[in-house]
């Protein structure tokens, strides 16, 4: 009875401590079962019916760890399902994994994901739940539409500029040139029809983005996260809900600084025997989110170098100091990375917006008090 309990036990171990690596795709995935010293047990290829069964069977508790892709949170929301523990990890986190820089497939990728999960300091990706998704999609979507929609104004442009017709840049300007296409005498008809055809489609991609928006302004007005961010000047609907549809719980992060080393905020380091060398920030992480709060940051200092010093916040304050010291680049920056580190304050703490929260900190309290003396 005792042997018998005590391989019982042995086996509960040896479950809880396999990490399957996982590589998603379409048609095959690949999967690695590794156990607790690092040894590969089993290694396979499935297709995407057989993967779902197969998943379905493993031992509750199995950690299964898989790269940051899509469907990846689609198949981290199914292994929480069925009882398993999910970890999704960032590409770069596991190319040092992989064994050789030449070697490259399938089988050794889902061997370097399984042993970097393994590590006891390696940062996991949140997972992402339906709502966020679907919150998200609106914001791809209306993405994409931008970019269809300024690529047919161009090549509108650039149809008229063949026929000696010059076009300012503004959309106004197209639309008056469009609307004045009968009164065009030196154009052929049959071009003028090709014209209306692209300005019907035009006008429709403008109809669509403008449903977008309203969708995604419903979103910010009826979520109460998104109404607290919206207090920070430079933050609007689309960034307030693309933040809070991104970033989920803050609280995944530790602070402030680590959300905005996630968004690629934070300057690149190649330090070395206590000097600290600084780079250009690293771009790494969400670029549609970075992209939001840079172009909010311009708001932030439009509006700062606006107001008088009389009704300056303490933020507009600093806005200013730094635009009289640092390029425009940095400044801009400087403001994304602050507005990173509120919006982590105000989701992870569930506060609300304070334009002087910052007279409270004790670095501002140490300085002034240096100041004085």
């Amino acid at each position: 009875m005792v042997l018998r309990h005590n391989r019982h036990l042995k086996e509960e171990v040896s479950i809880r401590t396999i990490t399957t690596g996982l590589v998603l795709a379409k048609s095959v995935f690949s999967a690695c079962e590794m156990d607790a010293g690092g040894h590969v047990l089993r290694r396979q290829d499935l297709r995407r019916e057989p993967f779902g069964l197969w998943l379905a069977q493993l031992p509750a508790g199995t950690l299964v760890a898989m790269e940051a892709c899509s469907g990846a949170h689609h198949w981290a929301r199914r292994c929480l399902e069925y009882g398993l523990e999910p970890r999704i990890i960032a590409a770069q986190f596991v190319k040092p994994f992989r064994k050789g820089r030449k070697t490259k497939n399938d089988r050794a990728d889902a061997e370097a994901i399984a042993t970097a999960a393994r590590q006891g300091n390696m940062r996991f990706v949140p997972i992402k739940s339906v709502d966020q998704q679907v919150r998200l999609s609106w914001h791809r979507v209306r993405e994409g539409y931008k970019a269809e929609s300024l690529a047919i104004g161009n090549r509108m442009r650039g149809l008229l500029a063949e026929f000696g017709v010059i076009v300012a840049q503004r959309d106004v300007a197209l639309r008056r040139q469009l609307a004045d296409l009968d009164a065009q005498a030196g154009l052929p008809a049959e071009f003028k029809e090709l014209l209306r055809d692209l300005a019907d489609h035009w006008a429709q991609l403008r109809l669509r983005l403008d449903a977008c928006d309203a969708r995604i302004e419903a979103h910010a007005r009826d979520d109460e996260q998104c109404v607290r961010l919206r207090a920070v000047i430079g933050i609007g609907s689309i960034t307030a809900d693309a933040a809070v549809a991104t970033v989920g719980n803050a609280r995944e992060f530790k602070q402030g600084r680590q959300m905005s080393a996630w968004l690629g905020l934070v300057p690149t380091q190649h330090s070395s025997g206590g000097h600290a060398r600084l780079g250009e920030i690293s771009c790494r992480g969400d670029a549609y989110l970075r992209t939001l709060l840079i172009q909010g940051a311009r708001s932030s200092l439009q509006r700062a170098k606006a107001v008088t010093l009389e009704k300056a916040t303490p933020e507009q304050l600093w806005i200013r100091s730094l635009d009289g010291r640092m390029p425009f680049g940095k400044v801009l920056v400087a403001i994304a990375n602050k507005h990173a580190r509120q919006i982590w304050a105000m989701l992870a703490h569930d506060v609300d917006y304070d334009p002087h929260a910052c007279l409270n900190h004790p670095m501002h309290r140490q300085g002034h008090t240096a100041h004085a003396a």
